[in-house]
């Protein structure tokens, strides 16, 4: 069925297919086999993956803006590994806070679909509710719990997410680092963080992590039909779990702390997809 059959979807998959066509253009890459977006404490992970073939503004791509949260750079790197694969890293990342709309939330993955990826890595910065992962902890995300009240998909769009972040790649990541945990997170709007009580009733709804991305993301790429691989970097333990209160300058101080460990476990775990 064509997008002319469905108006609504019609602007964000032409949106998504100039944003593509902008992009290859400008890296002078024609397709790109995986996409990576990172969030809080990932950025080094790009300069890990391989050759930094071609950097472009983010804001000069259809649909893009500069980013709007400090540790977040507002470019899109083309990237070729050494066994020969084109990395596109979204390094400018719309969060649905920022009141924008959930189709620019989405629009980076959506965009990679139509670069010709074919996998997504989301990454995020969060908040732990096992007080047993520290900050600095990688966790893998098993299943996630959107709390956003919204949805990427528009009209009669039904999409099964029963294996949403997949379990092949999780094991690749496993082979890669026996030790890493894995969890459900929950995606609250933001841009406040959770109060203790929101925070209790996620862990008794199901949740391990708490944050603001990455769960609608990975709806809209399941929707284009990527493999979903996420990961999330604890940053801090949640509102009433923490002795302290939160800042988000204590997210950017772990994620830089952090930061050389779990880029290089990240490009480590890309380089056997």
């Amino acid at each position: 069925m064509t997008t002319a059959e469905h108006p609504a979807a019609a602007e964000p998959t032409q949106l998504a297919n100039a944003a593509a066509a902008h992009i290859a253009r400008s890296t002078g890459v024609e397709r790109h086999d995986l996409a990576l977006v990172l969030g809080s404490g990932w950025g080094e992970a790009a300069g890990l993956i391989g050759e930094i073939t071609a950097v472009v503004n983010a804001a000069d791509v259809p649909g893009f803006s500069a980013p709007a949260v400090e540790g977040h750079v507002g470019t899109l790197t083309s990237i070729r590994t050494p066994d020969g694969k084109n990395v596109l890293v979204l390094g400018s990342r719309t969060h649905f806070y920022e009141g924008k709309g959930v189709r620019a939330v989405v629009h980076g993955v959506r965009t990679a679909a139509a670069t010709g990826a074919r996998t997504v890595v989301l990454t995020n910065g969060c908040g732990g509710l096992n007080e047993a992962w520290a900050p600095g902890t990688p966790v893998l995300i098993s299943d996630h719990i959107n709390l956003t009240a919204a949805s990427p998909l528009e009209g009669a769009t039904f999409v099964d997410l029963t294996d949403l972040y997949s379990e092949r790649l999780r094991a690749v990541a496993r082979a890669v680092d026996p030790t890493l945990a894995e969890g459900v997170y929950a995606q609250f709007t933001g841009p406040h963080y959770e109060t203790p009580a929101e925070v209790q009733y996620a862990k008794r709804i199901g949740a391990d992590l708490v944050g603001m991305s990455t769960a609608l993301e990975a709806i809209a790429a399941r929707a284009a039909g990527l493999e979903v691989f996420g990961i999330s970097l604890v940053t801090n333990l949640a509102a009433g779990i923490s002795p302290v209160p939160l800042s988000h300058a204590e997210v950017i101080e772990a994620g830089q702390a952090a930061g050389p460990r779990i880029s290089r476990l990240l490009a480590d775990i890309i380089a056997k997809m």
